[in-house]
């Protein structure tokens, strides 16, 4: 294939937009009229699934197509935990830089140890989670860079490029990065192709940090909740309350919603460019988001849970002639997306990785795919952390797994804290699409659905190396496997 034969690539993906919060889902009143066009035009991943509902673990796995117990960004790159990507993994944007790609990144990474980890006065000016990220092997292969580590300041956004001097800006950081976006494709060379990564930090809280005009497209006594929002008091998934009640959710939901039209309204922007340039046809777009957002489902904000508000993730994939236009039900997973990208792009696919190449699945249209997708979660707050070391435990031996299929979730969930009762939970989503009524599972192998996700699941744990089982075996309550090679 001739250098001008090869695609281009631009992948967005936004934090904490979840599944059910797109128009063509039909399911959250949210307004998106430019992605639903789209998403015609393309496949949709009505099954699309995050593997770590949280936002490093997640971005490791979709840039390596690992795990995170593989990666070792099983929590967020913040202060107190000793997070980041290694330098040794080999990411997609290394394989297209190596295959004469020109490669991009702008927007929130994530990926890099908080620089207030290791020293209390860096010259970036890095406060909190952030950090700003070198040219040098941390960046992956990305030659062009306009990127932050973690900063949720959306209407004053800041950026690093090539040295440690802030970029402050006074605009919503989308627009913002749209603008870059568009400007990065216009700058290109047209002799090489180009593979742009677009880290919108929106919808991400702090939710009222959104333009007016998204906000008046909303009348907040007519957005529905969803059905398993039952509850008046809101917390996060360690229990920690949320302030404000039913009132103030309906605010946060508004505006969330707001965020999610703005991208919708940028996301246009670019679509508009790239057909104006006479760039669509040999361009593949996705679009997704890193995992969603509970906003009051089961009594919950944010993520970090198992449940479909919070697992769910939109994903689209447009190559006008190549892909085809269709729903699918395939089983998407985090990992799948690196290798199934650049089987699209007639690149090698590196052995590191663990996830599924669905390329020929897309393009052959077939219904059969992987049957599960594993899921994970481990305790990462600095508290937590420090509480387990007393205790002398391991807390990735902790937090929850689970395997998702098409028909059910099952999940084991150990608790985030030394102590916390371990508990086994089964949801039948055909019958139960808001996960309201779940079964308690005390004894798996006795029940016929259970035992066998259970062998599923351990068979996952084992393959991963993941120190759940182990933790699972000492107590005896996991069904005894065989490692089976899954890649």
């Amino acid at each position: 294939m001739g250098r001008r034969q090869k695609p281009n690539l631009i992948y967005i993906f936004a934090d904490q937009w979840r599944r059910q919060a797109v128009g063509f889902e039909r399911e959250d009143d949210v307004l998106t009229p430019n992605i639903d066009a789209f998403a015609l035009e393309g496949t949709i991943f009505s099954n699309a699934v995050t593997c770590s509902p949280l936002c490093s673990p997640h971005r490791a796995s979709m840039l390596t197509g690992k795990y995170p117990n593989s990666t070792g960004v099983y929590t967020n790159c913040k202060v107190g935990a000793d997070v980041s990507l290694s330098q040794d993994e080999i990411c997609i944007s290394e394989v297209l830089a190596e295959n004469g790609y020109q490669t991009g990144y702008i927007g929130k990474w994530h990926l890099d140890l908080p620089e207030l980890n290791e020293t209390d006065q860096p010259v970036s000016g890095a406060a909190g989670w952030d950090a700003y990220t070198p040219p040098g092997p941390k960046r992956h292969g990305f030659q062009y860079w306009y990127s932050y580590g973690a900063w949720d300041e959306h209407l004053t956004p800041h950026y690093w490029q090539d040295c440690p001097e802030k970029i402050n800006v006074n605009q919503w950081s989308v627009e913002h990065e749209t603008d870059k976006a568009i400007h990065y494709i216009q700058s290109r060379r047209d002799d090489q192709p180009f593979a742009l990564f677009l880290s919108w930090n929106p919808p991400h809280s702090p939710f009222d940090q959104v333009p007016e005009k998204y906000r008046k497209l909303y009348n907040r006594e007519r957005i529905r909740l969803r059905e398993n929002v039952n509850q008046s008091a809101f917390s996060v998934h360690t229990g920690e309350a949320m302030d404000g009640g039913m009132e103030e959710l309906k605010d946060k939901q508004l505006n969330y919603f707001a965020a999610i039209s703005g991208i919708d309204d940028h996301f246009g922007r670019i679509l508009k460019y790239l057909k104006e340039e006479k760039l669509e046809e040999n361009t593949i777009v996705v679009l997704t988001s890193d995992h969603g957002e509970m906003m009051g489902s089961h009594g919950l904000m944010a993520k970090h849970v198992w449940y479909e508000e919070s697992i769910g993730v939109p994903f689209c994939i447009r190559w006008p002639k190549k892909v085809p236009q269709i729903r699918t039900d395939l089983l998407l997973n985090t990992v799948d997306i690196m290798p199934t990208l650049l089987s699209l792009m007639k690149l090698d696919v590196p052995d590191t990785v663990e996830g599924n190449d669905l390329s020929g699945c897309i393009l052959n249209q077939q219904i059969s795919g992987p049957e599960e997708a594993y899921m994970c979660a481990y305790p990462g707050r600095k508290e937590a952390i420090e509480a387990f070391q007393k205790a002398g435990l391991n807390n990735r031996e902790y937090g929850w797994r689970a395997i998702r299929t098409h028909e059910f979730t099952y999940v084991i969930h150990h608790g985030y804290a030394p102590g916390d009762e371990q508990i086994r939970l089964l949801y039948d989503l055909q019958k139960d699409k808001y996960q309201l009524h779940p079964e308690h599972i005390d004894y798996p192998e006795s029940h016929p659905i259970a035992k066998e996700l259970e062998r599923k699941l351990c068979c996952w744990l084992v393959d991963l190396n993941d120190p759940f089982y182990r933790r699972l075996m000492d107590r005896q309550t996991c069904i005894n496997v065989t490692p089976k090679k899954r890649i």
